[in-house]
């Protein structure tokens, strides 16, 4: 096994503190967030050993650099949870709810309050009723119930998909109104 050597490889850009700026003049940004203009990057520094910090460069693209004075470990820190927090996305998922023609009330009530539930996570809800031999002929009963169902939701829902037969019955897509 052929192991690459350590120096050659890549390494991630790393604000540069301090005594390592190369440019000329910079633009200030206080810990406040203030913007305290172009200086010379000496008169930065002196600024910011004043205050005992570091300066910071932020961003090296634009003309002057953009350099913040800021503790560098908190800075680091605060990068770091930001790039963890950009990471932090909920997938949606589409949750199944099965309901059946019989369905009691009480039943009924359980279903939609844990439906409400998977809305406010912010997922979506199937919502599909079942029909079984000589169930399928009363097919108008089993929508008014799919409708009946909507209305014991309490949170605003918007219908992705309007109440569609299947093979098996009937079914519709819900999400919460954003």
């Amino acid at each position: 096994m052929i192991r690459k050597p350590f120096f050659n490889q890549p390494r991630q850009p790393q604000n540069r503190i301090n005594g390592f700026i190369r440019a000329a003049e910079v633009r200030v940004v206080d810990e406040k967030g203030v913007q305290l203009g172009v200086m010379k990057t000496a008169d930065a520094l002196a600024l910011a050993y004043d205050r005992g910090l570091d300066l910071v460069e932020i961003t090296d693209k634009a003309v002057p650099p953009v350099c913040k004075i800021i503790d560098y470990g908190k800075f680091l820190y605060q990068k770091e949870k930001k790039a963890k927090e950009m990471t932090k996305t909920h997938k949606v998922e589409i949750k199944n709810i099965r309901l059946s023609f019989n369905i009691a009330k009480h039943d009924l009530e359980m279903k939609a309050a844990q439906t409400q539930k998977f809305l406010e996570k912010g997922d979506r809800a199937r919502i599909s009723i079942v029909l079984r031999g000589r169930e399928k002929a009363f097919g108008h009963l089993a929508k008014e119930k799919l409708e009946d169902f909507k209305n014991y939701i309490q949170i605003p829902t918007i219908i992705d998909q309007p109440i569609t037969k299947e093979p098996r019955g009937f079914y519709m897509l819900i999400s919460k109104s954003r």
